[in-house]
């Protein structure tokens, strides 16, 4: 193998290196938007316990198994 060869494969290889690292970034910060959107999306959800406080007490006590 020739200077040009192994200069060739050496630029290559940090060029593959570089590109790994950039789709690794592109990755982290996708999975950071995710997070972060499904955090916003659980805060969303009402509060439950008001909701059930004003309903009867019987309500939910008995399930119809009849189809």
């Amino acid at each position: 193998m020739d200077v040009t060869g192994i200069a060739s494969v050496a630029t290559e290889m940090a060029n593959f290196n570089t590109q790994q690292a950039v789709g690794m970034a592109v990755l982290k910060k996708a999975m950071d938007i995710n997070a972060a959107g499904a955090l916003a999306l659980i805060e969303a959800i009402p509060d439950n316990t008001q909701t059930a406080s004003n309903l009867p007490a019987n309500l939910g006590q008995n399930i119809n198994t009849t189809a």
